[in-house]
């Protein structure tokens, strides 16, 4: 920011009320701008303004169009900032406009936005009396110019904010709803939208498109970033940063959310780790049609060890530990040797961050190049399913990760309905209730539903797991008939024997599927195409889909010992349904018992 636009921003903060909106320098795609400042509040409308720092002395000839200032460089002739503001206050009311949801239906505005909109000007270094004695004062109407003796430290709020609302041609009586609001963020900032799909995780920063046509269709019900999140994503800011978030909250939407940024301004490539196989394919999947691949490298973690160790010809020690174990000591040791150098990446963004060990932690925080010293880290302990001890013994600074005063907590959960939420943590809650941490360690957090409803788990209990499978198979041929997109199924297993029993049965009904069995159908994940998705609970995480099966849950055995480690296991595979959830089991256990008790009337 300029000296002016801090002082404006300041302003801002201090003499507007919290049901004012406000962004600053906010960019349309990665293409256009906007006005520095875009104000929105539910009665008055939307303000775009435009913030110059010059000096009454520098303007030399104002036009309506054109302004002639003397900079240190000699003279230059630049837009007039009136005209500026004005059509860019434009631009986005032709978009506005396309929405019939946005656009008034009857009444003196019939066929109008209706909201009111106004544009001008702030002044910082110029007060009324310089610019009223200016060159070409005319062209700059008193009502959409603030100068810099009308904003002073000890302003008056209501002065200030009549100063703003001047500057509207008119005024309406009726408020904007909330989902007003949302479709006007939504249509201002597609980076902000959340798809329904999977297949479109993440966000496109790369949506150029200026006006609505046939290559962009508004959709009936719109989903956009929660303030927080919207927040969240845009002020990462450098340094190390935490996020606890519940499932379905949008961390991994908010992850490539930084990762596209840090993409356009980093000399050094990004590196994403994450821990499941088929979530590193789905993010790396989008890394590629984004054509980013040379600038963000997405891998599981246990492939990039083994890409160190390829890379800088590491020997891997032989003994009786599994070689993906023996080959991340092997690169901890690399490092501590100088062997593999430590700052090799711009930035590091780590999701899953509860399913990696502290020693895994503490070898990745190497990586980061102190100069930018970026790493975001996202956690959340009720999905913590591979953990070695049943909590945390140790704190993110002990594995050098900085972030007291930068860590974040999102309770709320957007994947889920209300009644599918509410059934996991019921169902879990006894094993990961919600703990209070501070700001070094990891909290759990009890997820909030954002308010979606919808059908009420199912739980069917078979004798033979023959009919189990048949009914499976029955449920997703007749759900595709009706029209389910097919790679919005997905049938989660406790084995990948049992998943690779389930793929079969599917194929004898001739239904399609994609079985992820085998590190190499994981790493090849492509949830474009039209399958359903055979996968174990483990595999699954990260996922999401509209449709879940959770088959044969009576085969996660009831060990007293690890008992929370598989109720959370069922709560992870719980929450990849977005819309509807069906449990089946085949035999009886502690667990079958709990979920009879829960669905009983």
């Amino acid at each position: 920011m300029t000296p002016g636009e801090k002082r404006l921003a300041r302003r801002l903060e201090s003499l507007l009320e919290d049901d004012y909106l406000c962004w600053y320098d906010i960019p349309v795609g990665r293409k256009n701008r906007y006005p520095d400042f875009i104000v929105l509040h539910p009665a008055r409308g939307l303000l775009f303004l435009e913030v110059k720092d010059w000096r009454s002395e520098r303007i030399v000839k104002n036009k309506k169009d054109r302004v002639e200032l003397l900079t240190d460089n000699g003279l230059i002739s630049v837009a007039n900032p009136i005209e500026q503001v004005r059509q860019c206050a434009y631009q986005v009311v032709n978009k506005l406009s396309s929405d019939d949801r946005l656009v008034a239906q009857s009444g003196e505005f019939k066929g109008r936005l209706k909201f009111p909109y106004g544009y001008g000007v702030v002044f910082t270094h110029i007060n009324q009396t310089q610019l009223n004695s200016s060159e070409g004062r005319e062209v700059l109407p008193d009502h959409l110019v603030l100068c810099k003796d009308e904003m002073p430290e000890n302003c008056d709020p209501e002065a200030f904010q009549e100063q703003l609302w001047r500057m509207f041609n008119v005024t309406f009586r009726q408020q904007l709803s909330l989902p007003d609001i949302e479709r006007i963020r939504w249509h201002l900032f597609p980076e902000l939208r959340m798809a329904d799909a999977q297949g479109d995780l993440l966000i496109d920063l790369e949506d150029d498109d200026d006006d609505v046509g046939e290559s962009e269709t508004i959709p009936e019900i719109i989903k956009v970033m929660d303030l927080q999140q919207e927040q969240l994503a845009r002020n990462l800011g450098s340094g190390h940063r935490v996020i606890h978030g519940v499932a379905g909250s949008g961390k991994t939407m908010i992850l490539g959310f930084r990762a596209l940024q840090l993409s356009e301004i980093l000399s050094k490539p990004v590196l994403v780790l994450c821990f499941n196989v088929t979530l590193a394919a789905r993010l790396r999947n989008y890394v590629m049609q984004k054509q980013i691949e040379d600038k963000v490298q997405v891998y599981h973690f246990h492939d990039w060890c083994g890409q160190q160790i390829k890379t800088y010809h590491c020997d891997v020690a032989a003994g009786e530990q599994p070689y993906f174990e023996r080959q991340v000591e092997a690169v901890i040791e690399g490092v501590d040797k100088s062997h593999i150098p430590r700052a090799q990446y711009g930035a590091v963004l780590i999701d899953e961050g509860h399913d990696f060990e502290p020693e895994w932690l503490r070898l990745i925080t190497q990586m980061v190049d102190p100069e930018t010293d970026s790493l975001l880290l996202l956690y959340d302990d009720a999905q913590s399913i591979y953990k070695k001890r049943n909590e945390l013994d140790f704190s993110l600074s002990s594995v050098g990760i900085k972030a007291r005063g930068r860590t974040t907590i999102l309770k709320l959960n957007y994947r889920n309905t209300q009644e599918i939420l509410e059934f996991a943590y019921n169902f879990a809650q006894e094993f990961i209730t919600a703990e209070e941490s501070d700001e070094d360690h990891i909290p759990v957090v009890a997820p909030e539903s954002a308010g979606a409803s919808g059908a009420p788990p199912v739980f069917r209990l078979f004798e033979q797991e023959a009919e189990e499978l048949d009914y499976v198979t029955r449920c997703a041929r007749k759900w595709i008939s009706n029209g389910h997109k097919a790679n919005e199924i997905a049938i989660l297993t406790p084995s990948n024997k049992l998943a690779s029993e389930i793929a079969r049965s599917l194929e004898k009904a001739g239904i399609p599927n994609l079985c992820l069995v085998g590190k190499e159908n994981k790493a090849a994940y492509d949830h474009d195409q039209l399958l359903a998705t055979v996968l174990t609970i483990h595999s699954s995480k990260g996922l999401e889909f509209e449709t879940v099966v959770m088959a044969g849950v009576d085969k996660i055995n009831f060990v007293a010992e690890e008992v929370a480690d598989q109720v959370r296991l069922m709560y992870v595979g719980m929450t990849r349904a977005k819309s509807q959830l069906l449990i089946t089991s085949s035999g009886h256990s502690e667990f079958t018992q709990r979920l009879v008790e829960m669905v009983a009337p």
